[in-house]
C-alpha cells in the first residue's frame, strides 16, 4: 500500500474513530440530552454550552453526540442484518444454482419492483412508527440488492481457474468454499457495506425527520433537524449543526469505502 492509499485510509479512519469515541463515552458529558430548561432556550455558544441550546434549553453539542450513538448504532444493526440474510440467500443461489437460484432471485425481483424509500414508508405504515420498525423496514428493502451482488460474486469466484484447479485436484466442497470463495466474497462485501453505511444513515435520519423513526425527545440527527425546522429563520444554526454531522459522517464512510476498495480490489489499485 503506497503513501496515497495510506493517507486515504487513515484520514477517514481517524475521523470515524473520533465520532465513535465520543458516542461511546457520551454518558460522561456534563449535560443531559433530554433535560428541558426553558430559562436557557436559544442561548448562543458559551463556555458552558459550546454550541448553544435549542428551543427547550437543551445543550446542542450533547444532543449531537448522543445522536451519533443513536444513528450509528441503528445503522450498524441494519448492516449486520442485511449482510446476514443477503449472504445466506445469495450464496445458496449462486453456489447451488438451479431451483434455489430461480426461487430466491424471483423473490428478489419482487423487492426490486418498488423504490426502496417508498417501500420503506409502506412497511412503516404497516408496522408502525419507531426505530425498531425503521430497522426492519430498511433491512427488508435492501437485502435483495445485496443478495443479488453476493450471488454474482459467488458465480464469478466459482469460475476462476484456481478454483477449478482446486476442484480438479480433489479438494472437498467445504475446502473450496472456505479457502477460495468466502475470502473473495467477504472482501467485496466489506467494501460495499462501508460505501453503503452513509446511504443507510441518510435513510434513518430522513425517516426520523419525517417523524416515522426515532421520536422526540430521543436525540437523533434527523429528529434535531425536525425540531429546529420551525425556528430556521431566527436560529438557523440549529439545523446546520445536525446537518453538518450527517454530511461529515456520510463523507467519512464514503472515503473509507473508497480507500478499502483501492486496497482490496486490484482493479482500482492506485499506481
Amino acid at each position: 500500500m503506497n503513501h496515497i492509499q495510506s493517507i486515504k485510509l487513515y484520514i477517514p479512519l481517524i475521523g470515524i474513530f473520533c465520532i465513535l469515541f465520543l458516542a461511546f463515552f457520551a454518558n460522561y458529558l456534563p449535560h443531559d440530552p433530554i433535560e428541558v430548561d426553558l430559562t436557557k432556550k436559544f442561548l448562543p455558544p458559551t463556555m458552558e454550552h459550546w454550541l448553544g441550546t435549542d428551543h427547550l434549553g437543551r445543550d446542542v453539542l450533547t444532543r449531537l453526540i448522543y445522536g451519533a450513538r443513536t444513528s450509528l448504532f441503528s445503522v450498524f444493526i441494519i448492516c449486520v442484518l442485511i449482510v446476514f440474510f443477503s449472504f445466506i440467500v445469495g450464496f445458496i443461489a449462486g453456489y447451488k444454482g438451479g431451483y434455489y437460484d430461480a426461487i430466491f432471485m424471483r423473490i428478489c425481483d419482487i423487492f426490486f419492483a418498488f423504490p426502496t424509500f417508498i417501500l420503506a414508508l409502506f412497511l412503516i405504515g404497516i408496522l408502525g412508527v419507531g426505530l425498531n420498525n425503521v430497522i426492519i423496514a430498511i433491512v427488508l428493502t435492501h437485502w435483495a440488492w445485496y443478495a443479488r451482488i453476493v450471488r454474482s460474486l459467488v458465480l464469478e469466484s466459482r469460475s476462476h481457474p484456481f478454483v477449478l484447479a482446486s476442484i480438479a485436484m480433489g479438494s472437498s466442497e467445504w475446502q473450496v468454499i472456505v479457502r477460495h470463495i468466502l475470502p473473495s466474497v467477504f472482501s467485496q462485501m466489506i467494501i460495499l457495506v462501508t460505501l453503503d453505511i452513509g446511504h443507510m444513515l441518510l435513510h434513518v435520519s430522513g425517516l426520523s425527520f419525517l417523524g416515522l423513526g426515532v421520536t422526540a425527545p430521543t436525540p437523533e440527527w434527523g429528529v434535531m433537524i425536525n425540531d429546529a425546522a420551525p425556528h430556521i429563520m431566527e436560529h438557523y444554526t440549529l439545523i446546520i449543526y445536525p446537518g453538518l454531522a450527517i454530511f461529515i459522517t456520510v463523507a467519512l464512510f464514503n472515503l473509507l469505502g473508497e480507500a478499502l476498495r483501492d486496497r482490496l480490489d486490484p482493479e482500482y489499485e492506485v499506481v
